[in-house]
């Protein structure tokens, strides 16, 4: 049993469609069961988000959840056509068809559970099922949507709901690369990497798989293909760490340019400010990343940075105001010409000296650092946005990710 799921790129007009239907179409034949879940034709989402902001500068959530999953549907309904065509029995659903039950955070919802029965059904039936991505519905029968991205979380998740035996991501890309090749030329593209270094990336700005689909394909332990849907190379396994993957230090350098930093200047430092400022920002679900606070010289005020993506920035920006004014704060400022650089890699546990490497590249290369974050895998930079792409190129230079 595999689960394919077709990205924009893959699906994008009608002869991709057809392209791709006689790929699924070839694995049947061969004797795999097959599901398939496809994103909007590319330039759908962006064409439907367009259409609410000629409406209104600030359209509901509710509705633009219900707007935006209709690309992923009218591509499921063609792609079960040309299987069809193909003389193969197929059927397409949506979501709320399929049973993808999701929480009521519209726009960037959390799947809680599939119930999968009439994919079963279709699959017993000899159907080739072709499931919208994207979507599910919540408690309330509202349609939802998972975020940019989600179709893939909406395959990996069916794939640990069927116990399927393989989940493929197909997009326009051979597979994971050790840094974006548009800007790297000499990017390597891996055979594998593990589950916790792909969430790493992917978390970081690599756009080749949507984090949550990483998430759930660890926790399930769902094997994870990357492939292109243009060719047959075999692409990059995403899969459980093992000891040679300790061997190499750095696995990759990802940069993330939509980024946005907020600054509140001069904040009360006594208990419970923080947690006032970030519950604010929590209960209009927007994710924080990165965060610093600095102590200032007489122990009475600090400044608290932190980053969230540019498309949730207003918004944190305008409630943090909010917040900064009850608190008696000295005002709030927002960058947004940042972007986050970052290198990730297993063998960082096991190696010593990486980040004085990383902070040493990045001076030398005369580009100052607003922020730090590290994990156990990961080193993070807050840097200014015109010094991505050169910051990515000689980081991907000095760790010599090209040999490796």
């Amino acid at each position: 049993m595999i689960v394919q799921k077709y990205g924009g790129t893959s699906v994008a007009d009608t002869g991709r469609i057809k392209s791709v239907a006689e790929r699924v179409a070839a694995r049947v034949r061969e004797g795999d069961m097959v599901i398939v879940v496809v994103s909007a034709m590319a330039g759908e989402t962006d064409k439907f988000v367009r259409f609410a902001h000629e409406i209104t500068d600030t359209p509901d959530e509710r509705e633009m959840d219900l707007l935006l999953s209709s690309g992923e549907r009218i591509t499921s309904a063609l792609m079960a056509m040309a299987i069809q065509d193909l003389g193969l029995k197929s059927m397409s659903f949506t979501g709320r068809q399929v049973g993808i039950i999701t929480d009521s955070a519209h726009t960037k919802a959390m799947i809680e559970h599939i119930e999968a029965g009439r994919l079963k059904a279709a699959l017993n039936e000899g159907k080739v099922p072709v499931v919208a991505g994207f979507q599910g519905i919540d408690e309330f029968s509202d349609v939802t949507t998972l975020g940019r991205g989600g179709s893939d979380t909406t395959a990996v998740a069916i794939a640990a709901a069927l116990n399927a035996d393989l989940c493929e991501i197909y997009t326009d890309v051979e597979g994971v690369f050790t840094a974006d090749p548009r800007i790297v030329p000499d990017a390597r593209k891996m055979d594998r990497i593990s589950y916790d270094e792909m969430l790493e990336m992917a978390s970081l700005g690599a756009k080749v798989l949507h984090g949550r689909s990483v998430e759930f394909a660890k926790k399930y332990n769902v094997p994870l293909v990357v492939r292109s849907s243009f060719n047959t190379s075999p692409g990059t396994l995403v899969t459980r760490e093992d000891e040679d993957m300790e061997k190499t230090v750095i696995t990759g350098v990802t940069h993330d340019k939509n980024q946005a930093r907020i600054t509140i200047m001069r904040v009360p430092d006594r208990p419970g400010i923080a947690a006032t400022i970030f519950n604010a920002i929590a209960a209009a679900n927007i994710n924080v990343d990165m965060i610093v606070q600095n102590i200032s010289s007489d122990d009475r005020a600090t400044d608290i940075s932190f980053t969230v993506s540019k498309a949730e920035a207003k918004k944190a920006f305008e409630i943090t105001q909010k917040v900064s004014d009850e608190l008696g704060t000295k005002g709030v400022n927002m960058n947004t010409d940042v972007a986050k650089v970052s290198i990730v890699g297993v063998g960082m546990q096991s190696h010593f000296g990486v980040a004085a490497t990383m902070f040493e590249t990045l001076s030398n290369a005369g580009i100052n650092i607003m922020m730090i974050s590290t994990s156990e895998i990961k080193i993070s930079c807050v840097i200014d946005v015109k010094h991505a792409e050169e910051a990515v190129r000689r980081l991907h230079d000095v760790f010599q990710l090209a040999k490796q």
